[in-house]
């Protein structure tokens, strides 16, 4: 059964990955959601109404305005030449800037190819500054004038930090070598302070940025099942058989990680109809309260028009075994079954398919970049999973096309 009451989240991430989607036609992007072309429309349309952007439909009807220094025609022939020269003459001065512009660019981003922070580009414009004018350097690198003439100003003081930093660096290439390559700043700043160095810890860390310098950090690992020792006690009604064979009748849920850029996370909670592996229910939210969990069952029971009699079956996470997720469950009408504590085998379905997401999504990169990114990533192929991609288990047809012919059978038999 298709879903009629799209949730205020399933709508915003269509939108955004129509929008954000280049080359696309809305009724390819309407096609990977399962949704009508005409409804997915009519959201996008909503949406650019209440951002006020005019529908390029609307704009073709009206006329264009003149530009702004466009000369206006004269009757006059002299004048006429006059306001052209003149044009000409601007024309000339814009290109001679703009070519200015290019060059400069051109030499910074040799100049920048190891970092850019905005400190190493007064170091820049000082360099160039007999070829190109300060004021032109400065505005192509997007710089105050007066903070480069600041800066310019304390390079004496500079040049004794830069010495005091390099006889630093040497302390903590002694200290490092001696702990075997393993202490991070934190480790040396102490080293340092138990010697007698007074030292603050961002200074050291710098330090050992600047030179290459760092201790051994491990990768730190995301967990995402936590038992909560004072829930009831729930049967495994599954015991590691992970089909069906109707739809609708027994799901499978799990939360995971997906990693951002600086070591932050997003998380996905996911529902799974057993029958076909479609994903009927999802949310990402950045936490792992039990309203995520929560909000995934809800769009499943909107996605099935209901869950009366189903089965759900989860590991014994905190935000399963929370009394809000129990009540949940009785209010929808579904039967809670858990694996045992501690085995991934229990619920090993959900985890394949998490495992595909992030390989597939990922392919070798350690993160998916900042949350709108990865919020549009994940909601795209989560879609497409659903309506397009072939899945091994249903003999490589997609979730949705193996349900229609499942329910074709079925009327076929019945007639």
């Amino acid at each position: 059964m298709a879903m009629k009451d799209y949730s205020d989240e399933f709508r915003a991430d269509a939108v955004a990955l129509s929008e954000s989607t280049a080359g696309a036609t809305c009724k390819d992007i309407a096609a990977d959601l399962g949704i009508n072309r005409a409804t997915l429309r009519g959201w996008v349309l909503r949406d650019r109404d209440r951002r006020g952007i005019v529908a390029a439909d609307a704009r073709r009807g009206g006329t264009t305005p003149p530009r702004a220094g466009q000369p206006t025609a004269s009757a006059d022939p002299d004048e006429r030449i006059r306001q052209l020269e003149a044009r000409v003459a601007e024309l000339e001065a814009s290109e001679r800037k703009l070519a200015t512009g290019r060059d400069i660019l051109r030499r910074a981003a040799k100049y920048f190819a190891g970092g850019d922070e905005m400190v190493s580009r007064f170091p820049f414009v000082h360099g160039h500054r007999d070829a190109y004018e300060v004021k032109r350097l400065c505005q192509v690198l997007d710089v105050n004038r007066s903070s480069y003439c600041k800066w310019l100003g304390g390079g004496a003081a500079r040049a004794v930090r830069r010495r005091e930093d390099q006889v630093l660096a040497e302390r903590i290439r002694r200290i490092h070598a001696g702990s075997g390559g393993t202490y991070g700043s934190p480790r040396v700043t102490a080293e340092l302070r138990e010697a007698g160095k007074r030292v603050n810890h961002k200074r050291v860390a710098r330090v050992m940025r600047t030179y290459s310098i760092a201790g051994v950090r491990l990768r730190r690992r995301v967990r995402t099942t936590v038992f909560d020792p004072a829930a009831g006690a729930v049967p495994d009604l599954f015991q590691r058989d992970f089909t069906a064979t109707e739809p609708g009748r027994t799901y499978m849920g799990d939360i995971t990680y997906l990693p951002l850029v600086g070591g932050e996370f997003l998380y996905l909670a996911t529902v799974l109809d057993c029958f076909s592996r479609k994903v009927v229910g999802w949310s990402i939210a950045d936490h792992m309260r039990t309203d995520l969990v929560a909000d995934a069952l809800r769009m499943a029971a909107q996605v099935r028009g209901g869950l009366e009699g189903a089965v759900f079956h989860s590991d014994h996470g905190a935000q399963y075994g929370s009394r809000a997720f129990a009540d949940l469950c009785s209010g929808l009408g579904v039967t809670r079954s858990m694996g045992a504590v501690g085995s991934s085998a229990d619920n090993a379905a959900c985890e394949s398919f998490h495992a595909s997401l992030k390989r597939e999504t990922l392919q070798g990169a350690r993160d998916f970049g900042d949350p709108a990114t990865c919020r549009g990533t994940v909601f795209a192929w989560l879609t497409r999973y659903n309506t397009r991609r072939r899945h091994s288990a249903n003999g490589h047809l997609s979730p949705n096309e193996y349900e229609r012919r499942h329910h074709t059978a079925k009327l076929t038999l019945a007639a």
